[in-house]
């Protein structure tokens, strides 16, 4: 499996913000811009909080094997395959989500004298830092799900073997 780069996601979310501004300042013209929905930042933060919980399973149960403390409980590598799997998916959405969100609040700011408005780009801001806070919780589920590279690996195959 492939690890998600942080790069990847920042230029998913700057282009995604670029096509949302866009987007809501053609809207905006047409007096018709839709609403910034204020369940958005909630369930961002939701996702956030189940891949941070996850991650800090995860990671306290590889711990106890790894220091094979008594009644430690394993970790199933296709349970930390579909976590990773979760994870990645989820970064991915919410780089493109962030960027929507970060468009549309970016053309709020121009707005911010009607109320309504302000609301809105209130709301869009904490979507955004919602959907940064998804990105983050996952890119760390990826990191304690990593398998530690094996350097002593008998079969020859791996990185220990290019350097023979």
């Amino acid at each position: 499996m492939k690890l998600l780069r942080l790069r990847l996601l920042v230029g998913i979310t700057a282009a995604t913000t670029a096509l949302s501004w866009a987007g809501a300042k053609l809207w905006a013209s047409l007096d018709t811009l839709p609403a910034v929905p204020g369940a958005a930042p909630v369930v961002l933060a939701a996702v956030a909080v189940i891949l941070l919980a996850t991650a800090l399973s995860l990671r306290s149960r590889l711990k106890a094997a790894r220091e094979r403390q008594p009644g430690a409980k394993g970790v199933d590598p296709l349970g930390a395959a579909r976590a990773v799997v979760l994870g990645q998916a989820s970064a991915l959405v919410s780089a493109v989500v962030t960027g929507i969100y970060a468009g549309a609040g970016i053309q709020l700011l121009g707005e911010l004298d009607v109320p309504a408005r302000k609301d809105q780009a209130i709301t869009a801001g904490f979507a955004v830092l919602a959907g940064v806070a998804v990105i983050a919780a996952a890119l760390w589920l990826q990191h304690v799900c990593k398998l530690p590279e094996n350097h002593d690996d008998p079969g020859g195959h791996g990185p220990a073997a290019t350097h023979r």
